[in-house]
């Protein structure tokens, strides 16, 4: 089975609204339900648990049934760190889903995740046991100098980056243990940490699934102008 976990226990003070982004209306729509939409839509997602900010729990259950999202099958609280949200929803499916299953995970906030995305990241996953979503990197990347920040005379070529986003997905085996030790061992959990940097933290090879530029986070003001944007485009009814 293929279950998504769909991470919707951040805040959003950034975008600067009284509500977590992920619950902001666009075009009369949460942000969220336009990202279950894309998950319950997919033919290979058989089941979705949600990760929800404390307290919101039952506006995402409301959501989900008033956007016939009838593959979500759980909902929990998340964490005061996004690794602590992902760790949640992962020991929620302990004896739920079977160690073989793969687990795609995915920002709440990345409502434009098309069909293709999520099917590579998934047939990479049953192939390889791990996939993540990537992408070139076009800008050119230089590195601080050491002794005076503000000069730099070192570049990164651009052929060797990849830029990584969600949907990532992983078997769960695999999963459930990396996060048993990642918190034991107090490794890949802290700051801006995520699933795939903690995953190479502990020696983990991942492997590159397809991306794509729509995929965006929606984390400012300036990203819902171009949700909004794209709603509108020929191209996003078509896909």
């Amino acid at each position: 089975m293929n279950i998504a976990i769909i991470l919707a226990g951040g805040v959003g003070r950034r975008m600067g609204f009284d509500i977590p982004k992920q619950f902001i209306e666009i075009n009369g729509k949460p942000i969220l339900a336009y990202t279950l939409e894309s998950f319950q839509n997919h033919p290979l997602i058989d089941a979705i648990e949600v990760v929800s900010v404390d307290g919101w729990l039952v506006t995402v259950r409301s959501l989900a049934k008033k956007y016939n999202i009838d593959k979500l099958k759980w909902i929990t609280t998340g964490g005061s760190t996004g690794q602590e949200s992902i760790r949640n929803g992962v020991y929620n499916l302990k004896d739920k889903i079977n160690d073989n299953d793969n687990v795609i995970i995915h920002d709440g906030v990345r409502p434009l995740v098309n069909d293709h995305v999520l099917t590579d990241v998934i047939s990479k996953c049953t192939e390889y046991g791990n996939a993540v979503t990537s992408m070139p990197y076009y800008e050119q990347i230089f590195v601080k100098d050491s002794n005076d920040p503000t000069t730099t005379n070192k570049y990164i070529p651009r052929d060797k980056l990849r830029r990584v986003s969600t949907p990532q997905a992983y078997r769960f085996d695999l999963l459930y243990q990396k996060y048993n030790e990642a918190f034991s061992k107090n490794v890949g959990v802290s700051g801006s940490s995520y699933t795939n940097t903690m995953m190479t933290d502990l020696g983990v090879t991942l492997h590159f699934a397809d991306g794509s530029d729509k995929n965006l986070k929606l984390t400012t003001k300036e990203n819902l102008e171009t949700f909004k944007a794209y709603l509108l485009s020929e191209h996003y009814k078509e896909n």
